[in-house]
């Protein structure tokens, strides 16, 4: 019995560890079902689902398991990279912060709505746009680039474990999810009608059908 409770106490004490390890992330779910009732979940939501959202909860570093290195300058100086659909200098600003091993937001501008974002985050709209901390730099240029870059801490080779996945690129102004239509009211079906008998005027007297 005591046996059983030790290892009983061991299993609740790991699972409490790993809960607030520095390292122990999460996503959630929240969406609105088809009766209107709102859910929270760890688990996808179904695809009848409306006004779905995700977030991402974490205790620790959004990256965990990245080398001491990268994940101070990370937190001291996190990386957002400003970029635009079909723009080189943006793909060149991309291939050097992937080939240094600089973890990164990557925020995309298409809509005019962005744009008027950007333009109150920068102060102009110029693409490619970094934020290294509060350093910025507006227009892609690899020195310029590099020096803020190691400035922040950030180890001028890549030393990101092998295999590492770089966060895909997410709207400026997130995309709402439009709401599920709610479905066609039936109508009432009409009383079927009472239709009379057919005579027929060739029946015999006192005969009915």
């Amino acid at each position: 019995m005591n046996a059983n409770r030790f290892l009983l106490a061991s299993c609740l004490l790991t699972c409490v560890a790993t809960l607030y390890s520095p390292f122990a992330s999460a996503q959630l779910y929240k969406w609105v079902g088809p009766d209107g009732k709102i859910t929270y979940s760890d688990t996808p939501p179904p695809k009848t689902a409306a006004k779905v959202e995700k977030k991402n909860l974490s205790t620790g570093p959004a990256d965990a398991g990245l080398p001491y290195e990268v994940s101070n300058a990370m937190r001291n100086h996190p990386v957002t990279l400003y970029s635009a659909d079909k723009c080189a200098p943006c793909d060149a600003a991309r291939q050097l912060l992937q080939t240094r091993g600089v973890p990164y937001t990557e925020k995309t501008v298409s809509s005019y709505e962005e744009q008027t974002k950007l333009q109150k985050i920068s102060g102009g709209i110029d693409l490619p746009y970094l934020k290294v901390g509060s350093t910025e730099r507006k227009g892609f240029e690899s020195d310029s680039w590099n020096a803020a870059l190691t400035t922040a801490g950030y180890p001028e080779s890549n030393i990101l474990p092998r295999g590492y996945q770089f966060r895909s690129p997410e709207p400026l102004i997130a995309v709402k999810p439009k709401a599920a239509e709610p479905p066609p009211e039936k109508k009432p079906e009409e009383p079927a009608i009472a239709r009379p008998k057919p005579v027929d005027d060739n029946a015999p007297p006192g005969f009915q059908f």
